[in-house]
C-alpha cells in the first residue's frame, strides 16, 4: 500500500459524499474545524479497544446503541439524559442477569450524517437532493433547505461537545451510581420486562447493602457509583472526520478524534474506497457493517487493510443480514474464515437488514424479526465454534411506536401515534429492555 497521510482519501473514490456547491467555504470550515479541541482523546480510545480485546475473548459484551441520525432540532438534555439511562439498565441487565461484563459505546455526540439509496428525492413532481442527515442538509422538502451547507459541520462539532460534556458528568457525577439503579427506570416504562427488572434492582439493592455492611460502598469503590461510556458513529462524511484526525504527542499515532469508535456502513466499505484508505490510517477501534453478501474475500481483505497487525480490539464486523439471510448466509461466512487466525470481534445489528414498509406507509421493524436474527446470530456462532461478542442497536429513550410488536404489542396501526425517527425506525425504551433480558438469557445459558 501506498503511505498513508490525512489527505490520502481524497485520491481514492468517496462514495455517499456530498456535493457541495461553494467549495471556498467548505475549505475554510476544514481549516476552522482542525484548529478546535479533539472532541475524545486518544487514551480514551486505547482504553477502548482494550476492553474490546477482551470481548473478542468472550471475556465481556459490547453494547452499543443510540439514535439512528442526531438531529439538531430535536437535542436537549432529557433525551440524552433518558437513553443514557436506558443504556445502563440494559448493561445492568446483562452485567446481573447474562453474568457478563459489558462495554457501552452509544451511538450519539456524532451520528448526523446517513448514506441514501438514491442521490435525489421525488415528490409531487419535484426532485430535490436526498436528505443526508443534519451536519449535511436539511430535512425539509425545500431546494434551499436540502442544499449541502458546510456552516452545519461547525453546527454539528459543537453539538457533540455540548453532548460529550453532559455524557461525562452524568458517567463521572452520580448518575451511573449503582445505589440509583431504580431511579434508571423511565416515567413511561411499564410491563413485564419493567416488572422483572425492577425485580433485578430489589436484589441489586440487597447485594449493595450487604457489600456495605462489609465495607465495600460507593465512597471507596469508585466503579459502583462511575462508569466507563464511549461514543461511536458511522465515519460518513470525511471530511469532517480528516478535520478531527489529530496524532498523539505519547505515541505518534494517528487518531479520529470525532469519536472513541468509527465504523464504515456496508455501502461504503469498498477496498478500493476512500473510507477504507482514511480509516486505515487511525488507531481508533473500529467498526464495519457486513450484509448478506460478503464473500470470504471481502472479510479477508478488510481485515488486511485495517487490521494488518492482527491486533485484538482493532477491528468489529457488525453483521446485517436479515433474520432469514443470516441462518443461510453467516454459517458459511464464519466457517471460510474460522480457519484464517484474524483477531475479529463479531456483532449483530438486527434493525437494518429486517426493515420494512407497513402498509400505512410507515417505514418500520417488527420486534420478532429483531429478536429471531439475534438468537441465530449466538446460535450460528456457538454452532461454528466462534464467539458471538455484541449487539448494535438503534433505540431511544423515548417512548415512540417506530417498531411493531414486543410486549406493548404496538401495530402497524399505531406507528403514527408517537413516530418522530430523522430516518429509520428505532425501538422504544419498553422494546430494548425487553430485548436486553432475552439477550441475558442467552449469555447466561452460554455459560451453563
Amino acid at each position: 500500500m501506498q503511505e498513508w497521510n490525512l489527505k490520502s482519501w481524497r485520491k481514492k473514490v468517496a462514495l455517499q459524499q456530498p456535493i457541495y456547491n461553494d467549495i471556498k467555504l467548505l475549505k475554510e470550515v476544514e481549516e476552522e474545524l482542525s484548529k478546535f479541541p479533539p472532541l475524545v482523546f486518544a487514551g480514551e480510545a486505547r482504553a477502548l479497544k482494550k476492553h474490546l480485546a477482551k470481548v473478542s475473548r468472550g471475556e465481556a459484551f459490547l453494547l452499543q446503541g443510540g439514535d439512528c441520525a442526531e438531529s439538531f432540532a430535536d437535542f436537549n438534555t432529557i433525551k440524552i439524559r433518558d437513553l443514557f439511562k436506558v443504556i445502563l439498565q440494559m448493561a445492568v441487565v446483562l452485567t446481573y442477569a447474562g453474568a457478563s461484563p459489558v462495554v457501552k459505546v452509544g451511538r450519539l455526540a456524532g451520528q448526523f450524517a446517513k448514506p441514501r439509496s438514491n442521490d435525489t428525492e421525488t415528490i409531487d413532481g419535484v426532485t430535490l437532493p436526498s436528505y443526508r442527515g443534519d451536519i449535511i442538509n436539511g430535512m425539509a422538502f425545500e431546494a434551499k433547505a436540502r442544499e449541502a451547507d458546510p456552516k452545519r459541520i461547525l453546527q454539528a462539532y459543537h453539538q457533540c461537545a455540548a453532548t460529550l460534556n453532559l455524557i461525562r458528568a452524568f458517567a463521572q457525577g452520580g448518575l451511573a451510581n449503582l445505589n440509583k439503579v431504580q431511579k434508571w427506570n423511565l416515567d413511561f416504562a411499564h410491563g413485564a420486562s419493567t416488572d422483572r427488572y425492577l425485580q433485578m434492582t430489589d436484589k441489586i439493592n440487597q447485594a449493595l447493602a450487604f457489600m456495605e455492611a462489609c465495607g465495600i460502598n460507593t465512597t471507596n469503590t469508585p466503579t459502583l457509583r462511575e462508569t466507563e461510556f464511549y461514543t461511536s458513529h458511522e465515519a460518513l462524511l470525511l471530511n469532517y472526520e480528516e478535520s478531527l484526525t489529530r496524532q498523539d504527542h505519547l505515541t505518534g499515532q494517528w487518531y479520529d478524534c470525532s469519536a472513541h469508535m468509527l465504523w464504515i456502513g456496508e455501502r461504503t466499505r469498498n477496498l478500493e474506497g476512500a473510507h477504507l484508505e482514511f480509516l486505515r490510517g487511525v488507531d481508533n477501534p473500529l467498526g464495519v457493517k457486513i450484509g448478506p453478501n460478503a464473500t470470504k474475500e471481502d472479510i479477508l481483505g478488510i481485515c488486511e487493510i485495517l487490521n494488518p497487525n492482527n491486533e485484538a480490539g482493532r477491528l468489529n464486523f457488525i453483521i446485517r443480514m436479515g433474520a432469514t439471510t443470516i441462518k443461510e448466509k453467516l454459517p458459511k461466512l464464519l466457517e471460510s474464515i474460522k480457519n484464517e487466525g484474524r483477531e475479529i470481534l463479531w456483532s449483530i445489528d438486527p434493525m437494518h437488514g429486517n426493515t420494512i414498509k407497513a402498509g400505512s406507509g410507515y417505514k418500520t421493524r417488527n420486534f420478532d424479526s429483531i429478536l429471531e436474527e439475534v438468537k441465530s446470530f449466538f446460535e450460528i456462532h456457538r454452532s461454528i465454534g466462534t464467539y458471538a461478542g455484541g449487539v448494535h442497536l438503534e433505540m431511544t429513550g423515548e417512548d415512540v411506536t417506530e417498531c411493531v410488536g414486543g410486549m406493548q404489542a404496538i401495530t402497524e396501526e399505531n406507528l403514527g401515534c408517537n413516530y418522530n425517527t430523522q430516518c429509520d425506525p428505532r425501538l422504544n425504551a419498553n422494546q430494548a429492555i425487553e430485548l436486553s433480558f432475552l439477550i441475558a438469557d442467552i449469555l447466561k445459558n452460554r455459560q451453563i
